[in-house]
């Protein structure tokens, strides 16, 4: 399996990062929630922000809301 490092520090692929984007997460800072991608040394957030892409975020309105949006949260959401 070939496996593209996006971060080595905490050793995250990309397919990793791209997962939590179709999860709901839309930002560098919501990508490192979610796999700490970002937090350390830094040299990842500008790749990270290319495989995020402009806009492209399926739940724009809740993070424009301030609303959680990564899939874990969603349960919380549901039962409201």
């Amino acid at each position: 399996m070939n496996r593209v490092y996006v971060c080595s520090c905490f050793g995250v692929t990309e397919q990793q990062v791209k997962q939590h984007a179709e999860s709901g997460a839309c930002t560098p800072r919501q990508i490192a929630s979610a796999c700490k991608a970002g937090t350390d040394c830094g040299s990842c957030v500008r790749r990270i922000q290319a495989i995020l892409g402009r806009g492209a975020c399926p739940r724009r309105e809740l993070v424009d809301e301030g609303r959680p949006v990564l899939s874990e949260l969603e349960g919380l959401e549901e039962a409201a």
